[in-house]
């Protein structure tokens, strides 16, 4: 996967005839983060694509599209769905390759209270929805429609329109964009970045030594400061003592850096669980530096690791609920 995406991402700077240097100016990423992406060697993450995407002028679909990938016919068995995560939201891509993407069907799944924020969406074509499971709400010209299991909605996507889940269960549906232009990116502007991570009520854990820096290193780092997060706000904090190298098998640092498995064999992962276990309410650690094997292993505890190259809580907390916080994964040793 990132061989191609590195492959994807050099093929469409090529095209626009950027260097590595004008895109990183335009996409504010480091020269070295794209150079890492291009050669295969570093995974992106969705904010990153975002950028990128958005700094090339193409829809972030375009980075998961091989050349030829257009079909006239396009089989999706339940099981190969491709799917990505924007924040605590889930979309399935039901047309992916279809020639011209002409319509761009999709299921999206949103937790109670997910909405698309105060902007009104606007774009062109048509936009057909279809309620698959709880309850969704949708407003259009100021007039709203709630819909429950079954019901559906048709209209002319220039309407001013913005859409949530207003119920206490998860809201399921099929959502058919049909963008009149073909230069038009729709999906983009249902999903804005800053969106979903502005959670109801999350909570972010960080390490850190003193509460006001990020630890450059997981495993040593003494603390974890816990940020309770609503509505895109911090409304309390707390130390937790974490547990580490120095609490745990002496063995775990040798292991985790000269190992063959780099600290991704399945004692490493309990190990790097036992640390993490002080956190397990919370669903995104921050911090600035890791191995491959602790990342892998806290994304398996369903907690989103972020490596940051921020050293400051505040700076690198607020980019995360801005949505501008980068996972630098080429950091991960």
């Amino acid at each position: 996967m990132e061989e191609t995406l590195g492959q994807k991402l050099r093929e469409l700077r090529t095209r626009r005839g950027l260097s590595l240097r004008k895109l990183a100016d335009l996409s504010r990423l480091n020269v070295n983060t794209l150079s890492l992406i291009e050669s295969g060697k570093s995974s992106p993450s969705v904010s990153t694509l975002q950028q990128l995407a958005q700094a090339l002028k193409v829809p972030i679909t375009d980075f998961f599209t091989s050349e030829p990938a257009q079909k006239r016919v396009v089989f999706t068995p339940s099981w190969q769905r491709p799917q990505i995560a924007i924040g605590s939201a889930q979309m399935q891509n039901l047309g992916k390759d279809l020639t011209s993407n002409a319509i761009q069907p999709l299921i999206i799944t949103l937790p109670p209270g997910t909405n698309s924020g105060d902007h009104q969406i606007v774009h062109t074509g048509y936009e057909f929805v279809y309620c698959l499971e709880g309850t969704l709400q949708y407003r259009i010209e100021q007039e709203d429609y709630l819909l429950q299991t079954g019901d559906s909605l048709a209209f002319e996507a220039h309407l001013p329109h913005c859409w949530g889940n207003p119920g206490e269960n998860l809201a399921q549906f099929l959502l058919v964009l049909h963008p009149s232009d073909l230069r038009d990116e729709p999906v983009g502007r249902h999903f804005p970045s800053n969106i979903f991570n502005k959670e109801l009520t999350m909570k972010i854990a960080i390490t850190t030594e003193d509460g006001q820096t990020i630890s450059r290193h997981f495993g040593r780092a003494p603390y974890y400061l816990v940020l309770n997060i609503e509505k895109g706000e911090i409304t309390d904090r707390e130390m937790r003592n974490k547990p580490g190298h120095h609490s745990l098998s002496g063995s775990l640092h040798t292991e985790e850096h000269h190992s063959t498995s780099h600290g991704q064999d399945e004692a490493s992962h309990h190990r790097h669980a036992s640390m993490a276990e002080v956190i397990a309410d919370c669903q995104v650690l921050i911090c600035g530096g890791m191995g491959r094997g602790a990342y892998d292993s806290l994304r398996r505890l369903n907690i989103q690791p972020i490596v940051t190259d921020l050293t400051e809580v505040e700076i690198a907390i607020r980019a995360f609920l801005d949505g501008k916080l980068i996972d630098h994964t080429e950091l991960l040793h």
